[in-house]
């Protein structure tokens, strides 16, 4: 779920500052463990690691997707739940996720007030040719009373409001956005539970 491990090559000249960057490895239960590199955390087998997803809605229920960068080296270009990446240690769900709602798309707290963690899956999938996501991954969820939003192109190529539940019920009409994996289980689980 990370929003940006690297640029295609991490061995490349150049590669992206994310590949010095650490996660916090856990359990099945997201017990900790320890800290792993980023990189190594997704390629090969993969680590299993803490992440997070954040879902913003608007007062009519609409959430807003976010079109990942082309630049990131995992689901280039796929379709997001508002934001998503991992909280580094000693840094709780929360904090990280509203760090990220600032940093990518000038979102301040004071835009929305019921951030709440609402579930919480393991999954594991693999990115042909350039990686794998292995992540217990919490999901967040606020409604935003301001939608005045600053986006920071490189993090974020476009953004979508969208019906929640029709993009949940029929998701034939929505085929053109590919759908980041743990977002589309998140939102599953959000209208099956």
């Amino acid at each position: 779920m990370s929003t940006d491990e690297g640029s295609t090559d991490p061995t490349a000249e150049g590669a992206h500052p994310n590949v010095d960057q650490t996660v916090v490895t856990v359990d099945a239960e997201d017990n900790e463990i320890g800290e792993a590199n980023r990189l190594d955390a997704h390629t090969g087998e993969g680590i299993r690691h803490r992440a997070f997803t954040a879902l913003l809605f608007d007062e009519d229920g609409q959430i807003l997707l976010a079109q990942r960068s082309p630049e990131k080296r995992l689901w280039d270009g796929f379709w997001d739940g508002t934001v998503a990446s991992h909280p580094t240690r000693n840094e709780s769900q929360r904090e990280a996720a509203r760090a990220r709602f600032r940093e990518e798309l000038g979102i301040e707290p004071a835009q929305y007030d019921d951030l709440r963690i609402t579930d919480k899956f393991e999954y594991k999938r693999y990115y042909p040719r350039r990686g794998v996501e292995h992540e217990v991954c919490a999901v967040l969820q606020a409604t935003l009373t301001d939608t005045t939003l600053d986006p920071d192109e490189s993090e974020v190529a476009g953004l979508l409001w969208a019906p929640y539940e029709r993009l949940y019920e029929h998701p034939h009409w929505y085929r053109q956005l590919r759908l980041c994996p743990w977002f589309e289980i998140a939102m599953r689980r959000d209208f099956e539970s």
